[in-house]
């Protein structure tokens, strides 16, 4: 078969043949429909996502959508290397196969189920999220974050706070359901004061930023809440702003934080799986919205290095 094929970290995938997958004791043989690229793909291809065991040749790709040999058109997720989904075929365990209700497309479900399943587990199996707390959501620009604005809605939140630096993409989120929004693009101390202002009281932050932006909204956030003893859940997803942060003493002792992860590892496959499962069954009436860019995989060259706008996702059809 052809396939998006990795044989050397830190350069782009190459599109070419590929040994066939032989289904072992409980697989199905999928063919690939559609796959998106999106950073969980692109840290596998790197091998520097904390599940990379290093291995070379490796065929990219987290999830995808397909169709079984009995033409039902499923979503699959949780893929590990070196078998990606950027490829005609898959082999994949019968109970990762999620069905797929008719009428949604291909694209979008590839497009939007990582970001819309990162966010769902963020939300709910983490967070927790009750209807009516005030959700905080720090990188609300990307795709995961665009996601968690429209879920937390979906959920019942009570005020939504999304944060970000790109100006463009900021002023698209009150449209899909952000109540406040504050840029991050400007000196911490103005980040600070608008996020203490618009955020000081949240009961949940969805942080996909880590690094210096978490050390200004935590310190804003503890400094600032009417209610210290009020348990704020501090979710970490992602690390777009550097893997650590200076983490002061103090602020654990001055204000309830409760900091959970939330990732492969944090969440069980079973847990995985039942996201997946949540989120296919509410496609046809969730109306999530995601902005999409189509390419063939022949050109996945091209598309690992394209310059799409923020908020864009690359989808490859085989």
């Amino acid at each position: 078969m052809r396939a998006a094929v990795v044989t050397a970290f830190g350069q782009p995938p190459r599109y070419q043949q590929y040994p066939d997958p032989r289904p072992a004791e409980g697989e199905v043989l999928v063919r690939v429909l559609a796959a998106g690229l999106h950073p969980r793909v692109r840290s596998g291809a790197a091998g520097t996502h904390y599940t990379s065991d290093q291995t070379l040749p490796l065929v990219p790709g987290f999830d995808g959508v397909g169709r079984t040999p009995e033409n039902t058109r499923v979503f699959f997720g949780g893929l590990k290397a070196p078998n990606g989904s950027m490829a005609e075929y898959i082999a994949i365990p019968a109970d990762q196969l999620v069905p797929l209700p008719d009428g949604v497309d291909d694209i979008m479900v590839a497009a939007a189920m990582n970001p819309a399943v990162s966010a769902w587990l963020a939300l709910t199996h983490r967070a927790e999220l009750k209807p009516g707390e005030h959700v905080l959501i720090l990188g609300a620009t990307g795709n995961a974050g665009q996601m968690a604005i429209q879920l937390a809605r979906l959920l019942g939140a009570g005020t939504i706070t999304a944060a970000g630096r790109n100006a463009q993409a900021l002023a698209k989120l009150p449209a899909l359901g952000a109540d406040h929004a504050v840029s991050l693009d400007t000196d911490d101390d103005t980040v600070a004061r608008r996020l203490a202002q618009a955020a000081a009281n949240a009961d949940v932050v969805v942080d996909y930023l880590w690094g210096h932006p978490t050390e200004v909204a935590l310190a804003a956030l503890t400094s600032a809440r009417t209610d210290a003893a009020h348990r704020l859940r501090w979710v970490h997803v992602g690390a777009m702003a550097g893997p650590t942060i200076a983490l002061p003493g103090a602020t654990l002792r001055k204000a309830d934080v409760d900091f959970r992860g939330s990732g492969q590892g944090s969440v069980s496959p079973a847990g995985m799986r039942a996201a997946h499962r949540d989120l296919a069954d509410r496609l046809p009436t969730a109306g999530l919205t995601i902005d999409t860019l189509t390419m063939p995989l022949r050109d996945v060259e091209s598309a690992w290095t394209a310059n799409t706008p923020t908020g864009t996702r690359i989808v490859l059809v085989p």
